[in-house]
């Protein structure tokens, strides 16, 4: 591999609420204990994220996405942030995705980090945090998507002059 190829590669790691920390918010229930709910039949896991969002007429709205799976290396050339609103992805299913993130630069998208959940993992994306798109791999995965509505441009796009290539970790 030659070393300019090798400065745009980036191995993921495994994601990690201290190691994701400053983009955002890791969704896992086993850092939380669950709380009994509906006589004891149900468990829940509360306040897994925080939601932000900001402006006159903002709301939190909940939808479903269908992602169909990428290609590994993923070629990375676009990312974006959206500067009004947290934008979390919980899995529905305990399939891992990659989780693409950049320090911000003076408003621009810094080096690229990459993160492959553990089963079940979400991430919540900190307001203004640069992201890549929702990356499944192996199989199409559906997600419940916690994210920003109302008036305003929430949405900040980025495409890198040469792309980087994200690779899985080396099984060990």
């Amino acid at each position: 591999m030659s070393s300019a190829c090798a400065e745009s590669t980036i191995v993921a790691q495994k994601l990690t609420a201290e190691a994701f920390a400053p983009f955002g918010t890791v969704i896992d229930r086993s850092i939380v204990a669950p709380r009994p709910m509906n006589a004891g039949m149900a468990q829940r896991f509360h306040d897994l994220a925080d939601i932000e969002v900001v402006g006159d007429g903002a709301r939190v709205v909940v939808g479903l996405v269908e992602a169909q799976p990428y290609k590994l290396p993923l070629r990375l050339s676009l990312v974006e942030r959206h500067p009004l609103g947290a934008q979390a992805f919980v899995p529905l299913n305990a399939a891992p995705f990659l989780v693409v993130v950049c320090p911000d630069d003076g408003g621009k998208p810094g080096r690229p980090r990459a993160f492959v959940t553990s089963p079940w993992q979400g991430v919540c994306y900190a307001r203004g945090t640069w992201h890549g798109v929702l990356t499944p791999f192996g199989a199409e995965q559906n997600f419940v998507v916690i994210d920003r509505a109302g008036p305003g441009i929430n949405l900040a796009e980025h495409v890198f002059e040469q792309p980087w290539f994200v690779e899985l970790p080396s099984a060990s």
